[in-house]
């Protein structure tokens, strides 16, 4: 299913990013106030999170959440136009 895709890409777009930046999970944790049983789990692309967590994520990465959602950077072929719909 391509939103679990997704939601793969993104968890790797974050550790990605963690380890550019040299920060530890616990790190991290205590950046954005996440659990750091929950960052694992975000990471590993085992958690759908919400547009707000996104957001935290973002500011504690100092980064937009545009480039947070930019997967092409990593070399990903997805494309939001893939995504499935509620509907199908």
């Amino acid at each position: 299913m391509i939103n679990s895709i997704l939601i793969k890409e993104f968890g790797l777009k974050i550790k990605s990013l963690r380890n550019q930046k040299n920060l530890s999970q616990e790190e991290l944790s205590f950046l954005t106030g996440f659990h750091r049983t929950y960052i694992g789990m975000v990471e590993r692309g085992e958690r759908n999170i919400s547009l707000s967590n996104i957001a935290v994520f973002s500011r504690a990465l100092e980064i937009e959440i545009h480039d947070l959602l930019n997967f092409k950077e990593s070399g990903s072929q997805i494309s939001f136009k893939d995504f499935e719909t509620k509907n199908g």
